[in-house]
């Protein structure tokens, strides 16, 4: 995201050519301390004014690209370093800290569009804790690994559905909670965004499921309640009893039976 930014000469690839960088000889001071000079230009129209060790930027400066594109804060040994700004050209502003020119600590990333995240960085990606919100509404909180989503967190949809718990490569997997707004809940085991494993599932007018799942369906052992005291505990394929299980009537009563794509067979 950030990598090369800072070069002199405007691009990723670019390196600070010392032959065109201001001679400290030209001033007062010695060249083993900071010194603030006027604006220096580049060949390529970027311009750089603040303070410099040598031939080096380090102090606090400004640098400004042919593309609008601006870097103002902290430098150190030629490179971005410490707290500082970047604005990108198409609007998009890193805020927060920097070490050799990447985005490395606590900062916030504000897009064009909107969005926002607000955390920790490391190596010019979100890694650690942060918090990431759109013009919708929509909300995320929690853990970041090499710029995805991983670890435990809580996600908010605008739409009022919601899920806390683990997170793989900006993908919901592992043990977590997911409520809709319509008040149905989930939790259990995840996989890619899938329910998958074994987990319970809750309606909001009492009924019950708690069982095996595999690609979004009951599958596998489970149990699904009513909350009339029916109840269904079985096996289960592609979301329809199917095998062998046993049915609770409202009196209580057991009948014991095979069930083939959601009806009794025996």
């Amino acid at each position: 995201m950030f990598l090369g930014c800072c070069n002199s000469e405007g691009g990723a690839d670019a390196v600070v050519v010392d032959t065109l960088v201001p001679s400290a000889a030209l001033y007062e001071k010695s060249n083993a301390g900071v010194q603030k000079r006027p604006l220096h230009t580049y060949p390529n129209g970027s311009w750089y004014t603040g303070e410099w060790i040598g031939d080096k930027r380090h102090g606090h400066g400004l640098q400004v690209w042919p593309d609008g594109a601006r870097y103002e804060g902290q430098w150190h040994n030629d490179k971005a370093q410490g707290v500082g700004r970047f604005e990108h050209t198409d609007g998009d502003v890193y805020d927060g800290d920097w070490h050799n020119d990447k985005a490395h600590g606590k900062g916030t990333y504000a897009h064009a569009s909107g969005s926002r995240y607000q955390g920790d960085w490391r190596d010019d990606k979100q890694h650690g804790h942060g918090e990431e919100t759109w013009p919708d509404g929509a909300k995320y909180m929690g853990d970041y690994s090499e710029g995805l989503k991983s670890g435990q967190g809580h996600f908010a949809w605008a739409d009022g559905s919601s899920y806390r718990g683990e997170f793989r490569d900006n993908d919901i997997h592992g043990a977590g909670k997911y409520s809709w707004d319509d008040q149905r809940v989930y939790e259990g085991q995840w996989d890619k965004n899938r329910m998958q494993g074994v987990g319970k599932f809750r309606w909001e007018d009492g009924r019950l499921y708690e069982g095996g799942y595999v690609n979004d369906q009951k599958e596998g052992q489970g149990k699904f309640s009513w909350p009339d005291g029916r109840a269904y505990d079985g096996q289960w394929m592609g979301g329809k009893q199917h095998g062998k299980g046993v049915f609770t009537n409202q009196k209580g009563e057991e009948k014991h039976g095979e069930w083939d794509c959601g009806k009794r067979i025996s």
